[in-house]
């Protein structure tokens, strides 16, 4: 199985990773290409070779070039992701990106997060290193992210807010549950972006891969150091399927029975919106008698306090339970199949290495039905058929 592997030594930011990534060969113009189906102006993206203590890696900078005063919300960009013609893969992922950070600075500032202003995140260059995260990510099809001790920093940022230290409030409600270290270097190694970049997209963390590596990938910082390298470096090689792909998640429950049923489809949307990876329901019998659901959400670490504030402010319940357990999944690729309605994403699903499952995905599908007014399950079967017999 292939698997990313984060070696966090000098910490990680948006556009660090964005080197990293092209160094280990996302095709600059791909990439560039990707970015344009978000419709926004005002920005243009340069990578260059550069180097820090002799290592030489990739120097990404996103430059503005209209300079923008708007502080957006979570709606804001939002709206620009969605209304995209990204794939669905790549919204889902830079939203729950976002959503990291949104939640942080709620936690941080005591307020919910649709009042949440990106400052510094809202601008076109974080916007850029989100969503550009999410498509090499994507390209890259890797079944795990493994990610190293990160080095935060120390000192202090300027920011809106003014002078905080490192690392940044933000950063450090991000951090949770991820091992760290400070001190290695006297500035921000670790910005939010980079965080919750890292948060999102790993599924081990503090441990060290036995992989086999295929390439690595070095992210120049913008900062140099006189003792360490600021370089974010990654590498991208396989791993024995008997190590993966598992991760520590969390479940997430509450009982209610004095609900409006119709509630339960707008507190399961939020939910997902969240970065929540599976809610669903069971019947119960409570106290009295009285029948009752059982609220339960799956989400990654990190997700906690997200999702405590949708369940108590959304629905009437009182109390939740959360629990701690591991998440085993399948190997997953992606791929497209060219079929007669066009190219359409597959997913492949394996145990052990052998292929257990293959699919192509719903909402794909679902688009091409609504476009041509035909039966969703006439397209999926058809594509069905046609994955069959390119098997045999």
């Amino acid at each position: 199985m292939k698997v990313l592997y984060y070696d966090c030594f000098s910490g990680i930011s948006g556009d660090m990773n964005l080197g990293a990534m092209i160094d280990l060969g996302i095709d600059l113009s791909f990439l560039r290409s990707e970015l344009g189906k978000l419709n926004l102006r005002g920005w243009e993206l340069y990578a260059e070779k550069a180097q820090r203590h002799g290592i030489t890696g990739t120097l990404v900078t996103v430059k503005q070039t209209v300079h923008e005063h708007a502080h957006r919300h979570l709606s804001d960009i939002e709206k620009i992701i969605h209304g995209s013609s990204l794939a669905v893969e790549v919204k889902q992922l830079s939203m729950k990106i976002f959503m990291k950070i949104a939640t942080a600075e709620a936690a941080v500032h005591g307020i919910s997060i649709e009042e949440v202003h990106f400052h510094e995140v809202g601008a076109i260059d974080s916007i850029i290193d989100i969503t550009g995260a999410a498509i090499c990510f994507s390209a890259l099809n890797v079944g795990a992210v493994y990610v190293s001790e990160v080095e935060l920093g120390s000192g202090f940022v300027k920011c809106d807010h003014g002078k905080l230290p490192v690392p940044a409030p933000a950063t450090a409600e991000i951090i949770k549950g991820i091992p760290v270290r400070t001190g290695g270097v006297d500035f921000e190694a670790t910005t939010p972006t980079g965080a919750a970049i890292l948060s999102t997209l790993g599924t081990e963390f503090g441990i060290v891969p036995h992989i086999k590596i295929d390439k690595t990938g070095y992210g120049i910082g913008h900062k140099d150091h006189p003792s360490i390298p600021n370089l974010l470096r990654v590498y991208l090689g396989e791993i024995s399927e008997k190590q993966a792909p598992g991760h520590k998640a969390l479940l997430i429950e509450s009982n209610i029975d004095d609900m409006n049923p119709e509630f339960y489809d707008h507190i399961s949307e939020r939910l997902f919106k969240a970065g929540a990876s599976d809610v669903y329901c069971s019947q119960i019998i409570m106290k009295k008698g009285r029948p009752g659901v059982v609220l339960n959400v799956i989400a990654g670490q990190g997700l906690e306090e997200i999702v405590k504030e949708i369940i108590f402010t959304e629905s009437t319940t009182l109390g939740i339970r959360t629990f701690d357990f591991r998440k085993d999944t399948l190997a997953r690729e992606f791929g497209k199949l060219v079929t007669e309605y066009g190219e359409v994403t597959v997913k492949r699903s394996f145990y052990k290495g052998k292929e257990v499952s293959v699919k192509p995905e719903y909402e794909e599908c679902r688009k091409i039905a609504i476009e041509r007014n035909i039966p969703v399950k006439e397209v999926y079967n058809n594509i069905m058929s046609l994955l069959t017999q390119n098997k045999k």
